[in-house]
């Protein structure tokens, strides 16, 4: 009986957090906890949205999305932090295995020093894995199949660009998107002025 005691007195205080952990040779210890030490830094916003392709949600059928880096220099990296982007009439091409963004306008930076001539709309590098580009690829060689960006955004501090697999819609297709998207406002409005009285 005193020999299991023993051994369990001897096995609480190897244990950490138990009762006689927090004794040393039969003396409270001393340490103080330490305190977390508060953070000066302001928090930055994960995910922010600079510019949305909303003209492509209108022209084509979104399919297959997936998230791409992009190459910039620096001063372009400013201009989007300005958000002076446009993503309106940019499309993404897959020359020589690599993907590029195309006629996607990127503003000069306003505060910008010198005598360079920037052009705004050059072709910038994506950046994704090899198999996501074999797999657009492969897509977008089909007829009537586009790879268009949707949206550009920050993410933990890097531009990356959403693009995806567009179908292309024909003429009646955009009037019936036209005439769902003013159904669904009348009956939003209609379900507010119901819930107002």
């Amino acid at each position: 009986m005193v020999w299991y005691l023993a051994v369990t007195i001897q096995e609480d205080r190897a244990r950490p957090g138990t009762f006689f952990s927090e004794f040393k040779n039969g003396v409270p210890s001393m340490k103080k906890k330490k305190e977390p030490i508060p953070t000066t830094k302001p928090v930055r916003n994960l995910f922010e949205v600079i510019s949305e392709n909303r003209k492509a949600h209108y022209d084509y059928f979104i399919h297959d999305r997936c998230e791409a880096g992009v190459s910039l220099m620096g001063h372009e990296v400013k201009s989007i932090r300005e958000r002076r982007v446009n993503l309106k009439d940019s499309y993404v091409r897959i020359m020589r295995e690599e993907a590029f963004l195309l006629n996607c306008h990127i503003s000069p930076y306003s505060k910008i020093q010198g005598h360079q001539e920037l052009d705004p709309i050059r072709t910038r590098k994506l950046l994704l894995k090899r198999s996501e580009i074999n797999r657009l690829m492969g897509q977008a060689g089909r007829k009537g199949i586009a790879i268009v960006p949707l949206r550009m955004y920050f993410k933990k501090g890097f531009v990356k660009v959403e693009i995806a697999l567009g179908e292309g819609k024909k003429q009646y297709d955009k009037r019936a998107t036209i005439k769902q998207r003013i159904h669904t406002r009348e009956t939003q409005s209609a379900i507010k002025r119901a819930t107002r009285t």
